[in-house]
């Protein structure tokens, strides 16, 4: 059975970091490019970032690129999103997906999602 489960999600203040994590499992992590993608409330899904399977290029959205870093451990089957300087447009569910679409947001496979919420 294929599983994503997202976590590290939860309430910040503008300017503050999080770092969520995404763990894999039931497919070969190694050989699937992977991103994340959000959606806020009452708008459409918006992907974020990606990185290729071996994880020497990764790419991101104009919105987040300079305050968002992805990163993987394929040994650890890990994904993994650190988000600095955090703004309250980023308040969304993040979820991470399996598969090659960037910057679509179609996936092959998809996590449960974890809520950021960034409010003084």
């Amino acid at each position: 059975e294929v599983q994503l489960v997202e976590s590290g999600g939860g309430l910040v203040q503008p300017g503050g970091s999080l770092r969520l994590s995404c763990a894999a499992s039931g497919f070969t992590f190694g050989s699937y490019d992977m991103s994340w993608v959000r959606q806020a409330p009452g708008k459409g899904p918006e992907w974020v970032s990606a990185i290729h399977s071996g994880g020497r290029s990764t790419y991101y959205a104009d919105s987040v690129k300079g305050r968002f870093t992805i990163s993987r451990d394929n040994a650890k089957n890990t994904l993994y999103l650190q988000m600095n300087s955090l703004k309250p447009e980023d308040t969304a569910v993040y979820y991470c997906t399996a598969g090659s679409y960037y910057p679509s947001v179609h996936y092959d496979y998809r996590g449960q999602g974890t809520q950021v919420t960034v409010s003084s």
